[in-house]
């Protein structure tokens, strides 16, 4: 076994402090957009991302996803990677003297300023403007936790931001690092066919989006509205700008609330 991150992208060879295969199918591409994973399971990946959109950019080269392994810094023979909570309680937490050395060589591996994050639900929670920061920067150090969570020194002593996908509790951290991984690769440059969707979909201007509606004009007896086959384009901007006010006003009263604070 060894400490090498999978790695997803095109081929490429950049410098590394870990020994690397140079004949490997998906080395490291410089420069690239890189989302690093530390999980228990690193199989998880790319998932869902690997498909559609993400999955042809990640093809491209246009972002790279690598993986590093929790069990390959596992302790004795067995490859121990939890024990039970100090002062007692439920079930299992992830060792700082594992997880820590994975977090060294994925820092190692990073440009300078590249975000260290644990995905937790008692963390800051993950919104569209958070995936916009992300996207813009160099990519992201994803810390997946499992069983009870992860030793708080680690936490503390690396400085990591806790992201939280909702207000409710899951497994283990690889779904909720897919779902935020995808929010923010769609905005990366040329991942999208048309990159003026991204300014017209869901929080993207504080508002939910507008119905959409497409072939045939009339379904189970519903029409699409007239004022959208109307051809008039400004009735049909103000049209769905009306739409969405009201959607948000009706489903999201929180961010009506901050929308008409602006």
């Amino acid at each position: 076994m060894t400490n090498t991150p999978k790695s997803y992208g095109r081929k490429s060879i950049s410098a590394t402090l870990q020994p690397r295969d140079l004949m490997t199918p998906t080395p490291r591409l410089a420069g690239v957009w890189t989302a690093q994973i530390i999980t228990l399971f690193p199989g998880a990946f790319p998932g869902v991302l690997g498909t559609s959109l993400t999955g042809r950019a990640l093809d491209q080269g246009k972002w790279q996803l690598e993986t590093i392994d929790l069990r390959d810094f596992g302790l004795t023979k067995h490859k121990n990677v939890d024990d039970t909570p100090a002062g007692g309680g439920a079930g299992m937490v992830l060792r700082a003297d594992v997880v820590g050395p994975a977090i060294e060589q994925a820092i190692a591996k990073s440009p300078p300023n590249t975000p260290l994050l644990y995905l937790s639900p008692r963390g800051t929670p993950f919104t569209q403007e958070t995936a916009r920061r992300w996207s813009q920067g160099p990519g992201v150090i994803l810390l997946c936790g499992r069983f009870e969570g992860v030793d708080q020194r680690v936490l503390d002593h690396y400085n990591i931001q806790e992201v939280s996908l909702g207000d409710f509790v899951l497994t283990g951290g690889e779904i909720a690092a897919q779902a935020m991984i995808d929010a923010t690769i769609r905005l990366r440059p040329g991942v999208l066919g048309n990159a003026a969707s991204t300014l017209e979909e869901s929080h993207s201007n504080g508002l939910l989006e507008h119905p959409q509606y497409t072939r045939p004009p009339i379904w189970q007896g519903r029409h699409i509205p007239d004022v959208i086959m109307s051809g008039h384009h400004e009735n049909i901007e103000k049209w769905r700008t009306e739409q969405s006010k009201s959607l948000t006003q009706q489903r999201r009263p929180d961010l009506w609330e901050k929308y008409t604070k602006r």
